[in-house]
């Protein structure tokens, strides 16, 4: 009974749990059989080389791609039969997917507040458009703007509907350190005051090291380790993240290893 209880507290605690997700496109796998959970007020980013079936893995979570075989489950949910209902709990960014280039900021925003059912889209487009030093940017057209600018107002996006669920590529492409720097501390209190959690795909490895709470390593599709930050540069003999990276891309052993 006791182990029961325990394990039911911690399915509860999953926000996303993934099991044997495979997805094919004809002869190529690009994602092979992978399982892993995320629990709710945590960060954990997607980490590998391009191909390594990053994207295609966020596409399944998001339901645009419909895998092969396996299990998404999201908020208890299935996501294969009824993933409407998880939909309005998570959002997504990314700086490669655009907006409506005629549309200013704010019309853009609109659009995506009336279609996320915001009862309180003025407010809340206030809101973020403060948080995110967007009023500046409301009344231009988002056809206008330059990759960094664009990047925060697909942010902004994103946080609209208070996702409980955050799904981000590249979530400081294009920005200044500067700005980059100060994204990721507002990804840092959003998670701590709403306790939601969030999955990020990036090639910024100190971006991961600051905000990260366990990493996925993927390589060929397939997830090849997992850890914390620390653990995984403990376990490879290396110096930073990034070395980490290179040796997995470069399918080098860990140091002191054959």
């Amino acid at each position: 009974m006791k182990a029961n209880h325990i394990n039911l507290i911690m399915v509860e605690e999953l926000i996303i749990s993934v099991t044997k997700l495979s997805k094919r496109f004809g002869a190529v796998c690009a994602v092979d059989s992978i399982s892993f959970g995320v629990k709710k007020n945590s960060v954990i980013a997607l980490l590998g080389a391009n191909g390594a079936g990053k994207t295609t893995t966020i596409a399944m979570l998001l339901g645009l791609v419909v895998p092969s075989s396996g299990k998404i489950s999201i908020f208890g949910i299935d996501m294969l039969k009824n993933r409407y209902s998880a939909l309005s709990r998570m959002n997504f960014s990314s700086p490669y997917v655009d907006l409506p280039q005629r549309l200013s900021v704010y019309q853009n925003l609109k659009v995506y507040a009336q279609l996320y059912g915001i009862s309180n889209e003025k407010e809340r487009l206030g809101i973020l458009a403060s948080d995110l030093q967007l009023n500046d940017l409301l009344h231009r057209k988002y056809g206008t703007l330059s990759a960094g600018q664009r990047t925060r107002v697909m942010l902004a996006k994103s946080l609209l509907n208070k996702p409980e669920l955050l799904l981000l590529d590249e979530p400081t492409a294009s920005l200044d350190p500067d700005s980059a720097d100060w994204i990721r501390h507002y990804l840092c209190d959003y998670r701590e005051r709403t306790g939601a959690a969030i999955m990020l795909a990036t090639h910024n490895m100190q971006e991961v090291e600051r905000l990260c709470d366990q990493v996925l390593m993927m390589q060929g599709g397939r997830i090849t380790d997992s850890g914390t930050p620390s653990e995984l540069i403990e376990a490879y003999g290396r110096d930073s993240l990034e070395e980490v990276f290179l040796a997995v891309a470069r399918k080098t052993p860990p140091q002191g290893m054959k």
